[in-house]
């Protein structure tokens, strides 16, 4: 039996701000890996168990990051974009209806994006156990054994024997500690909130209990339209559909909800004191990302980008370094950083969504400086990328080259540059950058203007198809 992987991308992964933003969040970061969160569940399913492309459903605002990932392992998706975020529910839908329109028969394993399981040989092992109990028509989820009380996941008591599998006899919610202690003693899972099935049961079973999901998403599906190497559901029918949890709108209410226990370690990277489950830490228990060293610490999360970050004396606390932001709180506080990014919002910091390095489709641009009437900017273009056709109003831009040859048109005047070579974009201009080597293109953007806003732009062309759409370059 081949089984098609489902992998659900749309999160937001506040809980890791600092470094997981809006922008890119944090299914598209490493933590102690060369292969991103997404990447590692991607090439998690490669073996003779499954089917070779999987589905993926994500969010339109990153899918081209979504696809850059997929390029870089070497693996083709089905690439579903949601409109608009609806929750799980939803989402699996939209993917069970994808699987259903490549086979009636269709074996489906639901995986979250973002969750850390190390022991690649131990997952493939336990989904192939619970093949039986999946043809047999039970939805599985995949229940771990806790290895210590947690109030971070929710909980499951297995019931009794259905194969490999057990029936499920309850659900929990996140538990206060007294709980969880409770919960642990009495043999209770943790819900890793990955899932597997039958397509086809799975529709009915949403049918049963949630109608008006199944009735907008199967309309959105059915509406959904080509765009490059990407399915777009429709909009308007996706929007209509209720936003639940499908744990909420089928798991906990259906008869056929099973169980398979499970003892890898795994973890969902839910908060800043869970990374220290990813990363090897050192005799200290000190648990290091990127540039950090601690003196006389004990038990610390440091996670540092672009700047070296000391730490001194410190127990149990999470210091968070990026080139905009720094994030300093006990361990014990990593559920607050959620409310905390709500704040930023609500008072408008930019910094809350926006990284200072914003990936595109041709590569990424990294704002270096910026003042009253000027931005300096790092711009990336990866080989055959090709920036859009585009002017503006407000601004005028100076172009450096550091490296590669750039393929430059300003005015209909192209020419091909060199390192250590600058031009100048007047205000207005038509311009365009593509770089059409085999190595990246680096280069140093100085604008200038009365206005130098993302949205100051005319696209008059552009390969990805966002002539239309609220992008920017």
């Amino acid at each position: 039996m081949t089984i098609i992987p489902i992998i659900l991308s749309g999160g937001a992964g506040t809980r890791l701000w600092p470094v997981s933003r809006q922008s890119k969040p944090k299914q598209f970061l490493s933590f102690g890996s060369e292969h991103s969160l997404f990447q590692e569940t991607v090439l998690r399913c490669r073996s003779d168990l499954f089917d070779p492309q999987p589905i993926i459903v994500g969010s339109d605002d990153h899918r081209f990051l979504l696809a850059e990932d997929l390029l870089e392992i070497g693996v083709e998706a089905d690439i579903l974009l949601e409109p608009v975020a609806r929750n799980s529910c939803a989402a699996i839908v939209a993917g069970a209806l994808q699987a259903l329109r490549r086979s009636t028969s269709a074996r489906v394993l639901v995986l979250a994006a973002d969750h850390f399981i190390p022991d690649a040989n131990a997952f493939v092992a336990a989904v192939d156990a619970a093949s039986d109990d999946i043809e047999a028509g039970h939805l599985v989820t995949f229940g771990v054994k806790p290895t210590q009380p947690s109030t971070a996941y929710g909980y499951i008591l297995p019931g009794h024997s259905l194969g490999n599998a057990c029936k499920v006899d309850r659900f929990v919610e996140k538990p206060d500690r007294e709980h969880a202690r409770r919960y642990v003693d009495d043999g209770y899972l943790w819900n890793s909130g990955n899932f597997a099935f039958r397509a086809d049961v799975l529709i009915d079973e949403v049918g049963r209990y949630e109608t008006e999901t199944l009735k907008a998403v199967t309309k959105a599906h059915e509406g959904a339209t080509n765009d490059l190497d990407f399915l777009r559901l429709d909009a308007d029918a996706f929007g209509a559909s209720p936003s639940i949890a499908f744990d909420y709108a089928v798991m906990e209410r259906t008869d056929k909800a099973a169980v398979m226990p499970v003892d890898y370690a795994w973890s969902d990277v839910g908060s800043w004191s869970a990374v220290s489950t990813t990363v090897e830490a050192d005799d200290n228990g000190n648990a290091v990302v990127g540039s950090g060293v601690v003196l006389d610490g004990r038990n610390n999360v440091i996670h540092s980008e672009g700047r070296l970050t000391t730490v001194i004396g410190a127990e149990d606390m999470v210091v968070v370094a990026t080139r905009d932001c720094v994030l300093v709180m006990p361990k014990d506080r990593a559920e607050d950083v959620k409310p905390l990014v709500a704040r930023l919002e609500k008072e408008d910091w930019t910094e809350a969504t926006e990284a200072l390095k914003i990936f595109r489709p041709w590569g990424n641009y990294e704002r270096l400086d910026f003042d009253d009437g000027y931005q300096v900017k790092r711009i990336v273009v990866k080989p055959g990328g090709v920036l859009s056709l585009q002017k503006h109003r407000y601004r005028a831009e100076h172009w450096i080259v550091v490296q590669g040859h750039p393929d430059v048109e300003i005015d209909g005047v192209k020419r091909i540059m060199e390192p250590n070579q600058s031009v100048y974009v007047p205000l207005g201009a038509v311009h365009r950058l593509s770089n059409r080597g085999e190595e990246p293109v680096v280069l140093i953007e100085v604008q200038t203007g009365s206005y130098l806003g993302e949205d100051d732009i005319i696209r008059l062309e552009d390969r990805y198809n966002r002539n239309d759409r609220a992008e920017v370059a």
